[in-house]
């Protein structure tokens, strides 16, 4: 009985304080007063006397018979704006607005004030301590005048910003040096400066109780397929959080697949590479305080590829994409073939290489499995003690560590040298993904294999190879197949998937991703050629 009490007590305390909040939130709903005083007590109230939160009284007119405030954000709001675009007009130019001989109605007051007395053109009217406070906490300007229920908002959004510097994540040796910021207008600025064209929409939205982070969403009209878009708004709408401090958050409401370690959703903070996406018929989804962009619908193949793929020759791109394919492989199932070959298959080893193996291995006390989870779990400690160490030192580290640490290992005989050999390889090649969150899947599925191998041999990696490819063939970035051209396979697509043809070959838009605007380019084969025909 005492516990059903609790659980009963704990859930009126629950709803008490729903009930509560929801209180304080229709009383932010609450309209503007009509007297000053108390529009700021109010204000002071709600916002808990912050400091960074600057009340500026004075009056205006010819005979200071006006009162008025102006109210901003210290640190959101840039100040030499507010004294010279706000303050200035209000508390000097003002006086040569005669507004009580003049103006009778309100209406008319709030037409002089914006029409001849502020030269800011970014102004709203606003009614509601909704708006009040929405706009006020996003570093715009608020006045308040008395005797009026309704105030204006200007736009004077002026916090320090990172700028603009090199990407960190994704480096190319060709190719633009700028990424994204942490600022949402910077980040739309950079997409406008590459596509000038009045068919790219950005729209905005404030998602987060709390927060109210600004998320935009971007697209080419005419380009994008409109279910997506119309996929994505529901997707964004349905979300009801208190906090959104980064694209990843979105990136895991919104996403078709809940359980797998393959990312349905591409990030990048490369402005380049997000227009060229844009071109495609793909959408960005830009979000305030993080230099990375979300870009959807995104493909196994998409991960394999880098902007500068686009900046080289096609034949040497075409190598280079060759070659991070076979470092996928290499990096998922060098451990476990070689241990599923030293238990279960030596007889595929040469003679030579397996006397020479099983003679490094003769003091070796663990079985191969054991051996390579402690070198495997031992690089992966490495490897994140050098990102999350200062940099100066962090590299120096991982690299002196592992060399130590891999040395002295081999002459305490607690592993082989081939082992060493083994793992180094399968890091390196890990490295070799232009996307990050690609190499993460090939990490956690190393170990599954490893398990596998040492269990059933090759037939372990082959069954869990094909449950693999199952799973990738299952899943769907917003309603597009994820292994989409190669299952299902089309044919004008591969010019752009293991291959890179040239530029002047990809007349084609990709195929599901585009359905309004499938020519790319026009050109004489294009213009003899019809466009393929979608399902």
């Amino acid at each position: 009985m005492k516990f059903f009490n609790k659980l009963f007590n704990t859930q009126e305390k629950h709803t008490v304080t729903n009930k509560s909040i929801q209180s304080e939130n229709v009383n932010v709903f609450k309209p503007l007063h009509d007297n000053l005083s108390d529009n700021i007590t109010f204000i002071k109230g709600t916002i808990g006397e912050s400091s960074d939160i600057v009340i500026k009284e004075f009056r205006i007119g010819e005979d200071d018979k006006n009162k008025i405030c102006i109210i901003y954000a210290d640190g959101l709001a840039d100040k030499s704006l507010i004294q010279d675009f706000i303050l200035k007009p209000l508390m000097l130019d003002i006086r040569k607005v005669h507004l009580e001989s003049t103006i009778s109605s309100k209406k008319k007051v709030f037409e002089t004030l914006k029409n001849s007395a502020l030269p800011e053109g970014d102004m709203k009217e606003i009614i509601d301590f909704e708006d009040l406070f929405a706009y006020l906490l996003s570093g715009d300007t608020i006045i308040l005048l008395d005797g009026y229920t309704q105030g204006f908002v200007v736009d004077s959004r002026g916090w320090e910003d990172r700028g603009i510097t090199e990407p960190n994540s994704q480096t190319v040796v060709r190719g633009p040096r700028d990424s994204f910021s942490e600022t949402l207008q910077t980040n739309t600025a950079l997409l406008r400066r590459r596509i000038k064209d009045t068919n790219l929409w950005i729209e905005t939205k404030p998602i987060g109780r709390k927060t109210k982070t600004d998320v935009a969403v971007a697209y080419i009209k005419g380009t994008a397929d409109d279910e997506i878009i119309e996929e994505i708004r529901n997707r964004l709408n349905q979300i009801d959080i208190d906090g959104i401090l980064e694209s990843a958050y979105i990136e895991e409401l919104i996403q078709d697949e809940k359980y797998t370690p393959f990312p349905t959703v591409y990030s990048t903070e490369r402005p380049d590479a997000v227009a060229a996406g844009l071109l495609e018929g793909r959408i960005a989804i830009l979000v305030d305080n993080t230099p990375f962009v979300l870009l959807v619908p995104a493909l196994f193949v998409h991960f394999m590829q880098s902007p500068e793929d686009y900046y080289q020759r096609f034949d040497i791109s075409t190598l280079i994409r060759l070659l991070r394919y076979i470092s996928f492989f290499i990096a998922l199932l060098t451990p476990s073939i070689y241990i599923a070959v030293t238990t279960f298959h030596q007889e595929i080893i040469p003679t030579s290489l397996l006397i020479s193996i099983a003679a490094q291995r003769e003091g070796v006390p663990f079985p191969a499995l054991v051996e390579a989870l402690i070198m495997e779990i031992t690089f992966e400690i490495l490897r994140e003690a050098g990102i999350r160490m200062p940099r100066s030192v962090g590299s120096a580290i991982s690299i002196v560590g592992a060399l130590v640490l891999g040395e002295a290992a081999v002459q305490a005989g607690i592993v082989s040298p081939v082992m060493v050999i083994v793992v180094s390889t399968t890091a390196i090649s890990s490295f070799v993904f232009p996307a990050y969150n690609m190499a993460v899947p090939v990490r956690i599925l190393r170990f599954i294999f490893m398990i596998s191998g040492a269990t059933f041999g090759m037939y372990g990696i082959t069954l869990g190879l094909i449950v693999m490819i199952l799973h990738l063939c299952s899943l769907n970035s917003f309603g597009i197949p994820y292994m989409t051209p190669m299952a299902p396979f089309n044919w004008n697509d591969q010019k752009d998937t293991l291959f890179r043809f040239p530029h002047w070959s990809m007349y084609y838009r990709p195929w599901l991703i585009n359905k309004n605007n499938i020519i790319r380019q026009q050109n004489p084969k294009a213009a003899k050629s019809k466009p393929p025909q979608h399902e």
